[in-house]
């Protein structure tokens, strides 16, 4: 049994269940004939896992299949209208209205369709539905071209929702939203038809396929026509921004019926049809911007001036009311005007302007500041072209959502809502807002928004879990009256998905409603595609299937299951990811509120596999989450409790014996690579048999051992180099620098003229990581007792900077020292950033013509990868990284625990290496990045031989 963890579900009876049962296994047989076995799953905690998405609705789908193609979409479409079930497409879960949830078969858009092909020099892209919009826009960049859709998701929001949603975002306005910029698509029908609308002749195959479709859209064209009612309603709800319903403008824009059709698919929610292809116009990137916050006495003053401010060309304009202001004044780093304001009821906007080149924007930041004089602002204002102040200023608008997600009491729900009215409407709605959210009693309401679109956006909390509806309810239905009695529109970006369903009607009308209907009936005359989301009979329905958010563990309580974390998590496409992790455990805690302890463990089997062994601690989710979870705090607690005292035993001995074991490691290596590769790969295979998957697997991609630690006493010294331990493990590439990073170095810096010293008993010291990834904390604290005292002497009590020539220790010995008290006052720098201040007093003699980096995830949480990049310019003509380069997953040991992480987490990096190499008609030079191990990964994905970027800078350099 495999009940949903929602409200408003009825029980099922034995009876019932055990055929509900049967079906799901039918269905599933069927579908995985179609799609093949490993594209199809029923188990508990695949289904639980992934029926997340970022809204406050939650259904448990019978059955998750991944298609791999088209034709697999319509095969999969074709066995789920025969047994009657519905099917949802989900990408990339960030949608917020309940649109991406089924209790039906849920079919991942993501995992299999992620290709991008730019064309036209940029001017065009052709995209799948899995690629993320930060990811097309990489692609994008190298042109100075960028999609027209601009939505705050776009680090983990896919093309699938994109479309799907029709969305927009801060700068794109109506103007260059995906309604506006989409070109042509591929979509496939219930039917299993498909219609590349792009292709010759096909308006002709379209009516040919699909002539009752093709003749319904065609009477409901003449039908709106025929009406200036619904010609004026149209053009006055489509005038603003509007994801409610469907977009009834395209039988205003468009006379063609498939190009009515395929605008009808942009923003229907996968009710309509599947798109599996999507080709999009590009627009410029004018890279000249400049930013400035204006204060204002009140809301009415600051909707006042939004007219004046777009006649005068700003690209941006957010609006933040006196609660965002006063939410704002508490983040770390608020610019001093906003935390010293001292006025009443004040209101801001956030705006920027940008042009293509520095004079044009020079010129259009001094009209800007001559219009500011006249716009009645509380405090003087200027603009800033200054990254790091305008950076600033961006974190004050995009830090509200942290801010107010993070305070939430825990077992609440965070909603982000969206509205749009007619600018000048905006003052009144947001006075009105604000004033709705406080007599419901939701506290500090927080409301800021695109304000040049009329478009707000509001944050509450909620409590889903058994406190009850009214509020919510009663707060719903005073928001609709509002809204609508100002001429606005329910939803303007977010999609109507669930949330809003009963109210399009409300909204449109009767008439406009039935055409909607009809639309629905033509394209879907089944019903399978996602029913429940755009449009609903049930005034009630969207207080259905209402998810709760369980307490479960510190670590996680502030998750908002929002999605950011997926893209950068290394394990998304092996087993699950950090929203995975986390709300399989609120499942869990829900089905053991409930009394069902067995739900609670057939949801966890397998967990600690998929949530706890294949977890890389990377903390790359940290970087990307809202609400800075790092999702590998939980892992280390779960495997500390997991952990045996025999291995505890074995990692504490390790621990005080370090200087040999790393020794022996290193030999042990190198004996390996001496003897036949076939029978030292069956051993330790063998041993993981029968030890566990604890004992690490060999294989001859593995380098020989290191050589020791390098030891230096200098009086003189100007700082302090922690040579890693893994150079002792790992030795370079065959036959290139002798001794590794550690070693080229130290030639540098002698070469420099920059005197080093080691602190006393290196060999018996490491940063710790080995220890922590693993939840060994006796371990751990052993080597930050006797590491942190010798690094308090060696720097003098930290006048010299310590450095590190891998930059995961880097990273991992930055967070022993800040454990421990004692070393206050010490600073640890990644060699690459000590490196790239040497760049000056290093003459490049040998020129390389070309590398490729491989950017770790330590030097992407520590902001070290623009030095990577400076040196790597500083020595080659071409310099290549990867826009799909992100974690390697090999995490210190864990690419020989499961190798198949590191496999999986690399293998869309080796891809983009692999296209970037056909494309120059040639390999790089060089392949380089900034850690041992990671080196081993990327060399293992690749078939070449990475190094560490500073083995390249000595030899370019030497005389």
């Amino acid at each position: 049994m495999i009940p949903p963890t929602t409200t408003g579900t009825a029980p099922r009876t034995p009876a019932l269940e055990s055929a509900h049962e049967d079906g799901r296994e039918r269905l599933a047989d069927e579908l995985a004939a179609v799609l093949g076995e490993d594209a199809v799953t029923t188990r508990p905690l695949d289904l639980y896992a992934r029926a997340h998405d970022a809204s406050h609705y939650l259904l448990i789908p019978r059955v998750f299949a991944a298609p791999s193609s088209a034709e697999d979409v319509a095969g999969m479409l074709t066995v789920c209208a025969r047994h009657d079930v519905p099917v949802t497409f989900r990408s990339g879960g960030t949608s917020l209205s309940g649109q991406a949830i089924t209790a039906g078969v849920l079919a991942d858009t993501r995992r299999n369709f992620g290709a991008i092909d730019v064309i036209d020099g940029g001017a065009r892209v052709r995209v799948q539905p899995g690629a993320t919009v930060r990811a097309v826009n990489a692609r994008l960049a190298r042109h100075g071209r960028a999609l027209g859709p601009d939505p705050a998701s776009e680090i983990a929001c896919t093309i699938g929702g994109v479309v799907a949603n029709n969305s927009s975002g801060m700068h794109c306005g109506t103007e260059a939203n995906t309604y506006r910029t989409l070109r042509s698509m591929r979509f496939i029908l219930p039917s299993g038809t498909a219609i590349d609308s792009g292709a010759p002749g096909s308006s002709a195959e379209f009516a040919a396929s699909e002539p009752e479709l093709f003749e319904g859209l065609l009477r409901l064209r003449r039908r709106i026509h025929s009406s200036s009612d619904s010609i004026g309603r149209i053009r006055q709800q489509f005038s603003m921004k509007n994801t409610m319903g469907y977009g009834l403008n395209a039988f205003l824009d468009y006379e063609d019926p498939l190009e009515i059709f395929v605008h009808l698919v942009i923003g229907s929610e996968g009710t309509l049809a599947f798109v599996a292809e999507a080709v999009f116009d590009t627009v410029e990137v004018k890279p000249h911007v400049a930013a400035g916050l204006l204060v204002f006495p009140g809301v009415q003053a600051a909707a006042g001036a939004i007219p004046e401010l777009v006649r005068a060309g700003a690209e941006t304009a957010e609006l933040m009311d006196a609660t965002s202001l006063r939410v704002a004044s508490g983040l770390p780093g608020c610019p001093e005007q906003i935390r010293a304001l001292d006025l009443p009821d004040p209101a801001a906007l956030l705006v920027e302007f940008a042009a293509p080149g520095s004079e044009e924007l020079q010129e259009r930041s001094r009209e800007a500041e001559r219009l500011f004089e006249g716009l009645g602002l509380a405090l003087p204002a200027s603009m800033t072209r200054d990254p790091r102040e305008r950076a600033g200023l961006w974190k004050v608008r995009k830090g509200l959502y942290s801010a107010v997600a993070s305070a939430r009491p825990s077992g609440t729900s965070q909603l982000l809502e969206d509205i749009a009215v007619p600018v000048p409407a905006l003052a009144r709605t947001c006075d009105d807002l604000a004033g709705l959210l406080a007599h419901h009693g939701y506290r500090d309401p927080v409301i800021f928004g695109h304000a040049k679109d009329g478009n707000l956006h509001f944050m509450l909390n909620e409590d889903f879990s058994g406190q009850g509806t009214r509020r919510y309810e009663d707060f719903t239905e005073d928001l609709v009256d509002l809204v609508l009695d100002a001429g606005g529109t329910l939803k303007a970006e977010h999609g109507t998905g669930r949330i809003m369903a009963p109210y399009v009607r409300r909204q449109y009308g009767d008439e406009l409603y039935a055409v909607m209907r009809e639309i629905k009936d033509l394209a879907d005359p089944r019903g399978i595609l996602n029913p429940g989301a755009v449009l609903s009979d049930d005034p009630r329905s969207y207080l259905e299937n209402l998810k709760a958010t369980p307490t479960v563990e510190e670590e996680v309580d502030r998750c908002v299951e929002c999605g950011y974390c997926e893209p950068v998590c290394p394990s998304r496409k092996l087993t699950l990811t950090p929203r995975q992790r986390i709300t399989l455990r609120r499942d869990a805690e829900q089905a053991r509120a409930g009394g069902d302890e067995a739900l609670a463990q057939r949801i966890l089997d397998g967990y600690d596999y998929d949530g706890v062994s294949t977890c890389a601690v990377d903390g790359m989710c940290g970087t990307a989450c809202p609400v800075g979870i790092n999702t590998g705090d939980l892992v280390r607690r779960l495997r500390a409790e997991a952990a045996g005292s025999i291995e505890s035993a074995v990692w504490g001995a390790a621990a005080r014996a370090w200087d040999p074991v790393s020794r022996t490691g290193g030999a042990a290596m190198t004996l390996a690579s001496a003897l036949p590769g076939g029978p030292v790969e069956a051993a330790t295979q063998l041993a993981r048999k029968l030890f566990g998957e604890q004992f690490p697997a060999y294989d001859r991609g593995l380098p020989k051992g290191g050589s020791q630690r390098p030891r230096r006493r200098d009086a003189g010294a100007e700082a302090v180099l922690f040579a890693a331990c893994i150079g002792t493990m790992f030795g370079p590439e065959e036959g290139r620098h002798p001794g590794g990073a550690s070693s080229a170095f130290i030639e540098l810096c002698d070469r420099a003229g920059v005197r080093l010293r080691t602190p006393e008993g290196l060999g018996s010291m490491c940063c710790g990581t080995p220890w922590k990834s693993k939840g060994m904390t006796a371990g751990w604290e052993h080597m930050r007792s006797i590491t942190v005292p010798s690094l308090v002497e060696a720097t003098e009590g930290g006048r010299l900077p310590i450095v590190v020539d891998a930059s995961s220790c880097a990273e991992g010995l930055a967070i022993m020292l800040r454990s421990a008290a004692e070393s206050a006052g010490l600073r640890v720098m990644d060699a690459i950033a000590f490196a790239a201040g040497l760049l000056p007093k290093l003459e490049v003699r040998a020129r390389i013509s070309s590398v490729a980096l491989h950017p770790t995830c330590s030097s992407t949480i520590a902001g070290t990868t623009a030095h990577l990049g400076a040196i790597a310019g500083h020595i080659a003509d071409e310099v290549f990284t990867p826009a799909e380069a992100g974690c390697c997953a090999f995490a210190g040991d864990r690419g020989l625990l499961h190798p198949e992480l590191t496999e999986s987490a690399t293998a869309e990096e080796a891809a983009g290496i692999a296209e970037a190499e056909s494309a120059r008609g040639g390999l790089f030079a060089q392949y380089a990045s900034s850690n041992r191990t990671c080196e081993i990964g990327l060399t293992r994905a690749t078939g070449r031989p990475y190094r560490h970027i500073l083995e390249l800078l000595a030899e370019a350099t030497r005389p």
